[in-house]
């Protein structure tokens, strides 16, 4: 009994010596262990980029950025169904220029994605897209429709080639904003080699840049 009152008191004034001792203290120049580096993923990269892009106004590239991520087949089915709602804001928005594509895109989270979290926002902004390509349809069928009006709605609804011929058969000289989105897009370069018309464009930054349309040939 006496032995068993012993073991116990030195216990405690062993838990009660552990329970004082204080924390080690930091020795002033030593090097603290490095953390843990944050591995992104392939979606969350690709996100990054495009955040970038559209905030520097390059939105005709953060789309082409986005169609790629829509085809990786390394992310999940609620990270495709995101990528899609975002293609299609981006082709609603200013220097998109692909309603009838914005469509699609919300019509494919619907059809494909249905149980997705994003299916309710491509419900949601489907008719906004729809009601945008029956305005550019209206004006394609109008009877006192212009050339500037026919290119204008070709190239909204994401028709870029008929737009082009339009702009070229008739030689038109479209907005700042639909000739930046060409250059953007891969239509228009900035190459003192070619020929044709040139056009004078002025990028986000300022930079005013005199383009023609791109030699696809080469």
């Amino acid at each position: 009994m006496l032995r068993s009152l012993l073991f116990a008191a030195a216990s405690a004034v062993v838990l009660a010596a552990c329970s004082s001792t204080p924390s080690p203290t930091p020795v002033p120049g030593a090097i603290s262990p490095p953390e843990a580096a944050v591995v992104k993923s392939s979606f969350d990269r690709a996100m990054g980029t495009v955040e970038e892009l559209v905030r520097a106004g390059n939105t005709p590239i953060a789309i082409e950025r986005l169609m790629q991520l829509a085809g990786d087949t390394s992310i999940t089915e609620e990270e495709r169904a995101k990528t899609l709602v975002l293609l299609g804001d981006y082709s609603l928005a200013t220097g998109g220029y692909n309603a009838e594509g914005a469509v699609g895109y919300y019509q494919e989270v619907l059809a494909d994605h249905a149980s997705s979290k994003a299916a309710a926002d491509a419900a949601k902004k489907l008719p906004v897209a729809q009601t945008k390509v029956a305005e550019y349809l209206a004006t394609l069928g109008s009877a006192n429709l212009t050339r500037t009006q026919e290119f204008n709605a070709l190239f909204g609804l994401g028709r870029h080639q008929a737009a082009i011929d339009v702009m070229t058969a008739y030689d038109l000289m479209p907005d700042n904003e639909a000739l930046l989105a060409m250059y953007q897009i891969g239509y228009l370069c900035e190459d003192t080699n070619l020929t044709g018309r040139a056009y004078d464009v002025t990028d986000r930054d300022g930079t005013v840049r005199k383009v023609r349309f791109c030699d696809l040939g080469k």
